[in-house]
């Protein structure tokens, strides 16, 4: 294979010291980030946590996660599955019963998840008080373009009338 060629189509690992972050995030083809995408939506952050303390049925993972549909569950699931991160068990009962656990893959990547949340808690205080400032920030920037429009506006009705 020829020095800088990719592995495969969808490769785009690094190739050497011009190693560029946004190599990954720019193609659409990409291994890289096609993971990244379905293993950091909320839906899959969340069954992947629940499912690091224990085994679960579909009905109590959809009861467990407040908002999600059974369809974006049941979809979630399907690529967790698909990506070897969660296992599915069927098991031959009326009515059937699906189990679904982390697979030792999920649950190392359990293991970032864990650490994500642990730098959330420790700076959400942080970032509460950079959300503050910026909305802040954003009102006292309108409000200022709402008078200078209003100025402006003022300016050009007396110079319609010819007061100036």
């Amino acid at each position: 294979m020829e020095d800088g060629t990719s592995k495969s189509p969808g490769y785009c690992g690094d190739t050497g010291d011009d190693y560029d972050v946004l190599q990954w995030d720019t193609r659409e083809d990409c291994e890289v980030r096609q993971i990244l995408d379905r293993i950091a939506d909320k839906w899959s952050l969340l069954v992947i946590a629940l499912l690091d303390q224990r085994t679960l049925r579909f009905t109590e993972l959809r009861r467990t996660i407040d908002g999600v549909s059974q369809r974006m569950l049941a979809r979630t699931l399907r690529h967790l599955e698909r990506d070897g991160l969660v296992s599915r068990t069927v098991h031959a009962s009326v009515p059937p019963r699906v189990d679904y656990a982390l697979t030792p893959l999920g649950a190392t990547l359990h293991h970032t998840i864990r650490a994500l949340v642990t730098w959330t808690e420790e700076h959400q205080n942080e970032i509460a008080s950079a959300r503050t400032a910026y909305d802040a920030r954003v009102v006292a920037e309108q409000e200022m373009a709402e008078r200078e429009a209003a100025e402006r506006d003022a300016i050009a009705r007396d110079v319609l009338a010819g007061r100036r």
